[in-house]
């Protein structure tokens, strides 16, 4: 299939669909720079650490923040099919 095909084929697909596969192509574009990315969140990374081991926040378990985000992702996409 060529490039032109496919851009063909993806203009027919619904709204919602077509904004999935920008959102998938940009995304694919992105290529961070691991040293700059790494050297960014150091200091934030060391004063969150910090703050855990001085008893200044709490940390939240995995399990409870990942159904957390779940569901928040679940009504966004709820209120998108609704629009």
């Amino acid at each position: 299939m060529s490039t032109d095909e496919l851009l063909a084929h993806v203009l027919r697909l619904p709204r919602e669909e077509r904004a999935r596969v920008a959102e998938e192509l940009l995304a694919s574009l992105e290529e961070p720079d691991e040293k700059e990315v790494a050297t960014t969140w150091a200091p934030e990374l060391e004063r969150r650490s910090r703050e855990v081991a001085e008893g200044k926040v709490q940390t939240v378990e995995w399990g409870a923040t990942r159904a957390d985000i779940l569901k928040e992702l679940e009504e966004r996409r709820a209120r998108r099919a609704a629009s």
